[in-house]
């Protein structure tokens, strides 16, 4: 009789975890605070850098199955403070990064769903004011962007993330409208939110 009650408690427990799986829906939409940090990668001489920030992020994904999913990154424009290791503070200018990833999903450990995801960047530049307007950067930007991240689940809705992006992300920079060589930003951010699946 133990054995029976065992048995049948197993199966019920593997069935409401299968209706639980069933219930969820293809949609997860996440709010982050996301930390960028800079690689500042300077090939025009000047000795560029950003400052790093802290920036608020929603993101948006798509489920195509229980592992396989689409991301799209969004957020506000951003205001960067531009200095120079030969001149100074140079100026402000506005960058707005959004992505898009695919992603794979690991969904053996219960409650703990841990992924990654690899996809691209677009970033657009505007607001530009260096140098009083002598200098200049090239408004648009692609590149790669890779991804890890987890969600930690709280109930069936809701979770906890944590969630890291590497974005390759460069610009050419001019000055009195010479060339002077590319300036890559390439960041580092390191975001935690939470998301509900619905």
């Amino acid at each position: 009789m133990k054995k029976i009650l065992l048995a049948a408690a197993a199966i019920c427990a593997l069935t409401s975890g299968a209706a639980m799986a069933q219930t969820e829906g293809p949609w997860l939409v996440r709010a982050r605070a996301v930390h960028l940090d800079s690689a500042n990668k300077d090939h025009t001489g000047l000795g560029l850098a950003i400052n790093n920030k802290t920036l608020p992020e929603l993101d948006i994904t798509y489920f195509f199955s229980p592992n396989i999913a689409a991301e799209l990154v969004l957020t506000v424009p951003q205001k960067q403070k531009v200095t120079s290791s030969v001149a100074g503070y140079l100026g402000t200018l506005k960058h707005l990064p959004p992505s898009l990833l695919a992603q794979y999903h690991f969904t053996q450990f219960n409650g703990f769903k841990p992924y990654v995801g690899a996809g691209i960047n677009y970033t657009r530049f505007s607001s530009v004011k260096l140098l009083g307007g002598a200098a200049d950067v090239q408004r648009n930007s692609w590149g790669g962007a890779l991804q890890l991240g987890v969600d930690i689940a709280l109930n069936q809705q809701w979770s906890l993330n944590f969630d890291v992006k590497k974005l390759y992300l460069n610009t050419d920079v001019s000055v009195g409208g010479v060339k002077q060589g590319n300036f890559k930003i390439d960041p580092v951010l390191v975001g935690v939110g939470l998301g509900y699946r619905f």
